[in-house]
């Protein structure tokens, strides 16, 4: 139905489940914003004419001004690409979108998770964890969200920072890491990065096991939330003091408690999805209305804290 007053809206797989529903109405107050955010369901690999559909809705329906898109970023470019006026320099790179905004009568399509994804990992790992480290990247899965955070750690190298002395990612389909590798060849980069296909969840347990200490081992695979299970198998051994990150922050998260389980013989440290979450939420409601939101500082503070407050709220009923 056309929107009866400013409406942002969220095209994921289960958005009533997700915190922000209840997170948005506070942050759009202290924000100054009159709008509200309604959800779009759509099942992973929707038909392509339900992903055009959607895109056509926003762009034609006066009050609709975006979205935030999680879970389709690939196949809704692939979808509806037509249907955009233009996309942003990192939506172009990686073919995949997180941000649907209007400007001066275009619709755009923007792919955030670069910048995202980079701002989480730097608040998880100090500036100088990679230098002169032997810890590698783990990245299980390779999605859109994978492919963004190596694009950020490419940039990154370019700029003459440090990056992982290597980085592993693992997949089932090997079309998915093919496009991978030819996005990254596509950019000359110079990563160190091995593409590593997988049967199944022991295949990961070979790769995680094997890394050396202090790696970072990422659940970029979505399962766990929009899908039960992990990536590992309870027999997988985390490296000794090593990072498990799943970028997911809410659903059954089993990766993280498989993780947890070596907390204290291996000293695993665990981190869920919730940085990311609100910095992957703070930069497209950023880009949706066209305001200033910081990525650290009182500012961001303030935010994560009313996200915290209405999360406690919500699990204390």
């Amino acid at each position: 139905m056309p929107a009866t007053e400013p409406t942002m809206y969220f095209v994921g797989v289960t958005t009533k489940q997700s915190s922000i529903m209840r997170v948005f109405p506070a942050w759009a107050e202290e924000l100054g914003l009159s709008a509200v955010l309604k959800g779009i369901d759509l099942p992973p690999g929707a038909p392509a004419s339900d992903y055009r559909d959607v895109v056509r809705f926003i762009k034609d329906d006066p009050l609709s001004l975006g979205a935030l898109v999680t879970t389709h970023k690939l196949d809704i470019v692939s979808a509806a690409r037509d249907d955009f006026d233009t996309f942003g320099d990192d939506a172009q790179v990686l073919h995949e979108i997180s941000s649907i905004s209007k400007k001066d009568g275009k619709l755009w399509g923007n792919a955030m998770d670069a910048v995202t994804s980079g701002l989480s990992l730097e608040a998880i790992v100090p500036e100088d964890y990679w230098q002169d480290s032997d810890a590698e990247l783990i990245l299980l899965g390779a999605g859109g969200s994978s492919l963004a955070l190596t694009y950020y750690l490419h940039k990154r190298a370019a700029a003459g920072f440090p990056v992982p002395r290597k980085i592993t990612v693992t997949n089932r389909r090997i079309s998915r890491l093919e496009e991978m590798q030819a996005m990254h060849a596509g950019l000359g980069s110079t990563l160190p990065i091995s593409y590593v296909q997988v049967a199944d969840a022991a295949g990961n347990d070979a790769v995680v096991s094997a890394a050396p200490r202090g790696s970072v081992v990422i659940n970029a695979t979505g399962l766990g939330k929009d899908r039960p299970g992990s990536p590992l198998t309870d027999n997988v051994v985390f490296p000794q003091d090593s990072i498990a990150w799943d970028f997911n922050y809410r659903g059954e998260l089993v990766f993280l408690d498989q993780a947890r389980a070596q907390q204290s013989s291996l000293n695993v440290r665990v981190e869920d999805g919730w940085v990311y979450f609100l910095h992957g939420w703070t930069r497209v409601i950023a880009d949706v209305f066209g305001i200033d939101i910081p990525t650290r500082g009182p500012a961001f503070e303030r935010l994560s804290d009313i996200a915290l407050n209405v999360s406690k709220k919500e699990i204390s009923k």
